[in-house]
Protein backbone atom coordinates (compact mmCIF):
# COMPACT_ATOMS: atom_id res chain seq x y z
CA UNK A 1 0.00 0.00 0.00
CA UNK A 2 1.20 3.54 -1.00
CA UNK A 3 2.02 5.72 2.28
CA UNK A 4 1.03 8.86 0.13
CA UNK A 5 -1.81 8.89 -2.43
CA UNK A 6 -1.70 10.94 -5.21
CA UNK A 7 -5.37 11.29 -5.11
CA UNK A 8 -6.16 13.86 -7.86
CA UNK A 9 -5.07 16.44 -10.77
CA UNK A 10 -7.33 19.04 -11.40
CA UNK A 11 -6.98 22.58 -12.62
CA UNK A 12 -3.06 22.48 -11.96
CA UNK A 13 -3.65 21.28 -8.66
CA UNK A 14 -2.21 18.39 -6.80
CA UNK A 15 -3.33 16.19 -3.98
CA UNK A 16 -0.97 14.15 -1.81
CA UNK A 17 -2.63 12.72 0.75
CA UNK A 18 -0.91 10.85 3.40
CA UNK A 19 -2.15 7.14 3.69
CA UNK A 20 -0.86 4.99 7.01
CA UNK A 21 -4.56 5.61 8.31
CA UNK A 22 -3.65 2.67 11.46
CA UNK A 23 -0.96 4.58 12.00
CA UNK A 24 -3.20 7.70 12.30
CA UNK A 25 -0.35 8.86 9.64
CA UNK A 26 2.52 8.47 11.34
CA UNK A 27 5.42 9.81 9.69
CA UNK A 28 7.91 7.07 9.25
CA UNK A 29 11.19 7.34 6.99
CA UNK A 30 9.32 5.69 3.86
CA UNK A 31 6.55 8.21 3.87
CA UNK A 32 8.23 10.97 3.74
CA UNK A 33 10.48 10.08 1.44
CA UNK A 34 7.69 9.18 -0.50
CA UNK A 35 6.07 12.97 0.36
CA UNK A 36 9.45 14.57 -0.95
CA UNK A 37 9.72 12.03 -4.48
CA UNK A 38 6.04 13.35 -5.25
CA UNK A 39 7.10 17.47 -4.35
CA UNK A 40 9.59 16.72 -6.52
CA UNK A 41 8.02 15.35 -9.29
CA UNK A 42 5.62 18.28 -9.08
CA UNK A 43 8.01 20.73 -8.96
CA UNK A 44 9.67 19.70 -12.27
CA UNK A 45 6.26 19.63 -13.79
CA UNK A 46 5.12 22.83 -15.51
CA UNK A 47 1.59 21.46 -15.63
CA UNK A 48 1.25 21.45 -12.09
CA UNK A 49 1.25 24.98 -10.02
CA UNK A 50 -0.21 24.35 -6.53
CA UNK A 51 -0.24 21.05 -4.03
CA UNK A 52 -2.44 20.36 -1.38
CA UNK A 53 -0.93 17.88 1.25
CA UNK A 54 -3.91 16.24 3.85
CA UNK A 55 -4.32 13.16 5.56
CA UNK A 56 -7.92 11.75 6.71
CA UNK A 57 -10.69 12.88 8.78
CA UNK A 58 -8.82 11.27 11.79
CA UNK A 59 -5.46 12.73 10.98
CA UNK A 60 -3.66 14.80 9.48
CA UNK A 61 -0.38 13.22 10.73
CA UNK A 62 -0.29 12.22 14.43
CA UNK A 63 4.28 12.89 14.43
CA UNK A 64 6.63 10.54 13.66
CA UNK A 65 6.62 6.65 13.72
CA UNK A 66 8.05 6.12 17.56
CA UNK A 67 8.64 2.49 16.42
CA UNK A 68 11.49 3.37 14.28
CA UNK A 69 12.89 6.05 16.90
CA UNK A 70 12.34 3.48 20.12
CA UNK A 71 15.98 2.40 19.60
CA UNK A 72 17.72 4.41 17.02
CA UNK A 73 21.30 5.61 17.69
CA UNK A 74 22.51 8.97 17.27
CA UNK A 75 24.49 7.97 14.14
CA UNK A 76 21.78 5.97 12.82
CA UNK A 77 19.72 8.89 13.39
CA UNK A 78 22.28 11.10 11.11
CA UNK A 79 22.62 8.10 8.68
CA UNK A 80 19.10 7.98 8.44
CA UNK A 81 18.90 11.67 6.78
CA UNK A 82 15.81 12.84 7.78
CA UNK A 83 16.67 16.50 7.57
CA UNK A 84 17.46 15.51 4.29
CA UNK A 85 14.10 15.22 3.54
CA UNK A 86 12.51 17.85 5.16
CA UNK A 87 14.98 20.39 3.32
CA UNK A 88 13.68 19.04 0.20
CA UNK A 89 9.88 19.79 1.38
CA UNK A 90 11.02 23.08 2.79
CA UNK A 91 12.58 23.55 -0.99
CA UNK A 92 9.53 22.73 -2.51
CA UNK A 93 8.96 25.90 -5.20
CA UNK A 94 5.11 25.91 -5.89
CA UNK A 95 2.37 26.76 -3.47
CA UNK A 96 2.19 24.31 -1.07
CA UNK A 97 -1.62 24.06 1.37
CA UNK A 98 -1.53 21.87 4.05
CA UNK A 99 -5.12 20.74 4.91
CA UNK A 100 -5.59 19.91 7.78
CA UNK A 101 -8.14 17.56 9.52
CA UNK A 102 -7.87 15.78 13.28
CA UNK A 103 -4.01 15.81 15.09
CA UNK A 104 -1.62 17.54 13.81
CA UNK A 105 1.20 16.59 16.67
CA UNK A 106 5.07 16.30 16.39
CA UNK A 107 6.45 16.02 13.31
CA UNK A 108 2.36 15.92 11.54
CA UNK A 109 2.76 19.78 12.96
CA UNK A 110 6.29 20.35 11.74
CA UNK A 111 5.05 18.70 8.31
CA UNK A 112 2.35 21.55 8.54
CA UNK A 113 4.65 24.70 9.18
CA UNK A 114 6.61 23.05 6.26
CA UNK A 115 3.51 24.27 3.83
CA UNK A 116 2.62 28.07 2.95
CA UNK A 117 -0.43 28.03 4.06
CA UNK A 118 -2.50 25.72 6.75
CA UNK A 119 -6.16 25.30 6.17
CA UNK A 120 -7.36 23.57 9.49
CA UNK A 121 -10.67 21.79 10.06
CA UNK A 122 -12.56 23.57 13.49
CA UNK A 123 -11.74 19.92 14.86
CA UNK A 124 -7.95 20.06 14.68
CA UNK A 125 -5.44 19.58 17.33
CA UNK A 126 -2.36 20.81 16.90
CA UNK A 127 0.93 20.83 19.49
CA UNK A 128 4.55 19.45 19.61
CA UNK A 129 4.36 16.95 22.77
CA UNK A 130 8.19 15.54 21.78
CA UNK A 131 9.07 16.78 25.47
CA UNK A 132 6.25 14.16 27.08
CA UNK A 133 8.63 11.48 25.76
CA UNK A 134 12.12 13.17 26.50
CA UNK A 135 13.05 14.54 23.26
CA UNK A 136 12.54 17.92 21.26
CA UNK A 137 10.96 18.98 18.06
CA UNK A 138 13.75 17.84 15.78
CA UNK A 139 12.10 18.40 12.51
CA UNK A 140 12.32 21.77 12.24
CA UNK A 141 9.55 22.26 15.45
CA UNK A 142 11.90 25.05 17.95
CA UNK A 143 12.68 27.16 14.98
CA UNK A 144 9.72 27.48 12.53
CA UNK A 145 6.87 28.06 15.59
CA UNK A 146 8.54 30.37 17.13
CA UNK A 147 8.99 32.46 13.89
CA UNK A 148 5.39 31.51 12.97
CA UNK A 149 4.48 32.40 16.68
CA UNK A 150 6.53 34.63 18.71
CA UNK A 151 8.36 33.40 21.67
CA UNK A 152 6.32 33.28 24.44
CA UNK A 153 3.40 31.46 22.15
CA UNK A 154 5.83 28.89 21.08
CA UNK A 155 7.55 28.38 24.73
CA UNK A 156 4.14 27.55 26.08
CA UNK A 157 3.52 24.60 23.08
CA UNK A 158 6.97 22.88 23.05
CA UNK A 159 7.82 23.27 27.01
CA UNK A 160 4.24 22.09 28.13
CA UNK A 161 3.77 19.57 25.15
CA UNK A 162 -0.26 20.64 25.26
CA UNK A 163 -2.31 20.79 22.15
CA UNK A 164 -3.83 23.66 20.66
CA UNK A 165 -6.78 23.69 18.73
CA UNK A 166 -7.54 25.02 15.53
CA UNK A 167 -9.29 27.99 17.33
CA UNK A 168 -6.41 29.07 19.69
CA UNK A 169 -4.58 28.09 16.21
CA UNK A 170 -5.53 30.56 14.40
CA UNK A 171 -5.36 33.43 17.16
CA UNK A 172 -2.05 33.00 17.28
CA UNK A 173 -0.91 32.76 14.03
CA UNK A 174 0.17 28.85 13.50
CA UNK A 175 -2.85 28.42 10.49
CA UNK A 176 -4.01 30.39 7.60
CA UNK A 177 -7.69 30.05 8.16
CA UNK A 178 -10.32 27.53 9.86
CA UNK A 179 -13.15 25.73 8.18
CA UNK A 180 -15.38 23.34 8.90
CA UNK A 181 -14.34 19.75 9.06
CA UNK A 182 -15.65 18.63 5.98
CA UNK A 183 -14.86 21.68 3.97
CA UNK A 184 -11.30 21.70 5.03
CA UNK A 185 -9.75 19.19 1.24
CA UNK A 186 -12.47 21.15 -0.84
CA UNK A 187 -11.85 24.61 0.32
CA UNK A 188 -7.97 23.75 -0.23
CA UNK A 189 -8.16 22.86 -3.46
CA UNK A 190 -10.52 25.59 -4.20
CA UNK A 191 -8.05 27.94 -2.66
CA UNK A 192 -5.15 25.95 -4.76
CA UNK A 193 -7.30 26.17 -7.75
CA UNK A 194 -7.80 29.77 -7.58
CA UNK A 195 -3.70 30.21 -7.17
CA UNK A 196 -3.21 28.19 -9.80
CA UNK A 197 -4.98 30.74 -12.19
CA UNK A 198 -2.37 33.43 -10.89
CA UNK A 199 0.82 33.99 -12.84
CA UNK A 200 3.15 30.96 -12.20
CA UNK A 201 6.35 32.60 -12.28
CA UNK A 202 5.03 35.76 -10.22
CA UNK A 203 3.45 32.69 -7.35
CA UNK A 204 6.91 31.30 -6.91
CA UNK A 205 8.87 34.64 -7.24
CA UNK A 206 7.17 35.55 -3.82
CA UNK A 207 7.00 32.65 -2.07
CA UNK A 208 10.92 32.70 -2.82
CA UNK A 209 11.23 36.26 -1.82
CA UNK A 210 9.26 35.54 1.55
CA UNK A 211 11.09 33.23 2.12
CA UNK A 212 14.76 34.21 1.67
CA UNK A 213 13.70 37.61 3.37
CA UNK A 214 11.69 36.70 6.09
CA UNK A 215 15.53 36.28 7.87
CA UNK A 216 17.26 38.63 6.44
CA UNK A 217 17.66 42.71 7.61
CA UNK A 218 14.89 44.72 5.62
CA UNK A 219 17.42 46.48 3.19
CA UNK A 220 18.75 43.12 2.28
CA UNK A 221 14.83 41.62 1.89
CA UNK A 222 13.85 44.57 -0.06
CA UNK A 223 16.68 44.10 -2.89
CA UNK A 224 15.39 40.56 -3.14
CA UNK A 225 12.06 41.98 -3.71
CA UNK A 226 13.14 44.57 -6.04
CA UNK A 227 15.40 42.28 -8.26
CA UNK A 228 12.18 39.42 -8.37
CA UNK A 229 10.29 42.43 -9.79
CA UNK A 230 12.49 43.62 -12.26
CA UNK A 231 12.93 40.32 -13.61
CA UNK A 232 9.31 39.75 -13.79
CA UNK A 233 8.83 42.96 -15.85
CA UNK A 234 10.26 40.86 -18.60
CA UNK A 235 8.21 37.89 -18.62
CA UNK A 236 5.36 37.32 -21.24
CA UNK A 237 2.49 37.00 -18.08
CA UNK A 238 3.66 40.04 -17.77
CA UNK A 239 2.70 41.39 -20.89
CA UNK A 240 -0.39 39.03 -20.68
CA UNK A 241 -1.92 40.15 -17.07
CA UNK A 242 -1.56 43.96 -18.61
CA UNK A 243 -3.36 43.01 -21.73
CA UNK A 244 -6.21 41.23 -20.03
CA UNK A 245 -6.54 43.55 -17.77
CA UNK A 246 -7.29 46.45 -19.91
CA UNK A 247 -9.34 44.02 -22.17
CA UNK A 248 -11.58 43.09 -19.00
CA UNK A 249 -10.79 39.69 -20.10
CA UNK A 250 -9.34 36.31 -17.84
CA UNK A 251 -5.75 36.55 -18.56
CA UNK A 252 -4.39 33.02 -19.92
CA UNK A 253 -1.26 32.79 -18.03
CA UNK A 254 1.23 30.30 -19.42
CA UNK A 255 4.77 30.84 -17.28
CA UNK A 256 6.91 32.53 -19.59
Amino acid sequence: MDNVIVETVSKGVLILRLNRPEQRNALNLATRQELADHLDSAAANSKIRAVVVTGDERAFAAGADLREMAEVTPIGMMERGVHKIWDRIAAFPKPLIAAVNGFALGGGCELAMHCDIIIAGQGAKFGQPEVKIGILAGGGGTQRLIRAVGKYKAMLILLSGDLITASEANTMGLVSRVVPDDQVVPHSVELAEKIARRAPLAVEATKDVVIAGQDASLSTALKLERRALWLLLASEDREEGVEAFFDRRAPQFMGK
